[in-house]
């Protein structure tokens, strides 16, 4: 009996072809479709957080970076020391009235080597932080009676704050002897924020007053914490959502406070 070869026929008929691709397509076409427009404007402000990381050189590392510190060390007072960090190397340098000195005091490797091992050190530095952040989850407390809520509306705010970090130094060894340093950072911020987001108006929201449901435009504002990571930003927020339009008036979360997760990533 001749075996029939599936591959062969399709082959030898460019229509089938053809035609299957355009049933892919059209099969694609109705899926983008089915998309709902609030999914796709989420989509693409993650998207612009992911890019911004490589337009941004900074965006998203709060590594540890050439400046002035304060350095903490065992047996030793805390003295004020400026850093010229490359990849290879971090020297530390004294400084008077920021005025580092011309020789480096401390010298520490960055790759491994057969250095001597270093007394473990913290660094420790504030400054100013600024972010675009996200709240991924918003929890409104239960008003009128009605039950509490949690939403997960599209938002962007611009987040500034100041921002205390510990970086930690610690010299280890590997199996073959060789010293290496091991550096970890440690962060924490409070500030403000405020930017636009969108919320969903419904009869629920509105306590029945209104029988339609819409996506409003909103200004959140508030306070925030954030723990802080080599990645990103990330904690928690307590603020409050302004309806841009005449529904605010009957709107049940208006100007009322909610806790949120937040998330953010530096831009200075």
């Amino acid at each position: 009996m001749k075996r029939i070869n599936l591959i062969e026929i399709i082959h030898s008929q460019p229509n089938l072809v053809d035609t299957s691709e355009k049933i892919r397509g059209i099969g694609l076409f109705v899926f983008f479709m089915k998309v709902s427009s609030k999914n796709i404007v989420i989509a693409i402000w993650v998207i612009g957080l992911l890019a911004s990381c490589n337009t941004l050189e900074k965006a998203s590392l709060h590594g540890l970076n050439s400046g002035y510190y304060k350095l903490n060390s065992e047996n030793k007072n805390t003295r004020d020391v400026y850093l010229d960090v490359t990849n290879e190397q971090i020297d530390v340098y004294h400084h008077i009235k920021r005025q580092p000195e011309k020789k480096q005091f401390l010298t520490i490797p960055l790759n491994t080597t057969d250095s001597i091992i270093f007394d473990p050190m913290v660094l420790k530095k504030q400054s100013l932080d600024i972010d675009i952040t996200a709240i991924l989850l918003k929890y409104h407390p239960s008003v009128y009676g009605l039950p509490a809520q949690l939403t997960t509306d599209f938002n962007m705010a611009l987040y500034v704050g100041w921002r205390h970090d510990n970086y930690q130094i610690v010299s280890k060894k590997n199996p073959l002897g060789m010293s290496y340093h091991k550096i970890s950072n440690r962060g924490y911020d409070f500030g403000v924020f405020a930017g636009p987001g969108a919320t969903l108006i419904s009869p629920f929201t509105t306590q029945n007053k209104r029988a339609d449901e819409y996506s409003g435009m909103i200004i959140q504002t508030g306070i925030a914490g954030f723990i802080e990571s080599n990645v990103a930003s990330f904690g928690l927020a307590v603020g409050y959502d302004y309806l841009l339009n005449s529904d605010r008036k009957i709107w049940i979360y208006h100007n009322k406070p909610w806790i949120g997760f937040i998330v953010g990533i530096a831009l200075n």
